[in-house]
């Protein structure tokens, strides 16, 4: 059975491509987390809504908001909650 020499080289090399390794999982873990407040472009984004249905949302109550120094921001626990209270499921008829 051959048999091989790991040199102190190939631990360094080992080394920096396992910290590569970690940092490219730590940085798509980090990009699929959900922020916890939302501004305004990022909610229609996320629900594909205009500018204008955003601020209805906002003026009849349905989407609650925080203003802090002229920007909006929307809680997404919040947004989710809406969402599922305004789920409409249809019953089939057999």
């Amino acid at each position: 059975m051959p048999s091989s020499i790991i040199t102190t080289d190939d631990l360094r090399e080992f080394k920096v491509e396992l910290l590569e390794d970690i940092k490219k999982l730590l940085t798509s873990q980090s990009k699929n987390k959900v922020k916890r407040y939302l501004k305004s472009a990022e909610v229609m984004d996320m629900l594909q809504i205009s500018p204008g249905t955003l601020q209805n949302l906002r003026i009849n109550g349905t989407l609650p908001y925080t203003k802090m120094g002229g920007i909006i921001y929307y809680d997404t626990q919040q947004i989710q909650k809406v969402l599922d209270q305004n789920s409409i499921h249809h019953k089939m008829k057999l």
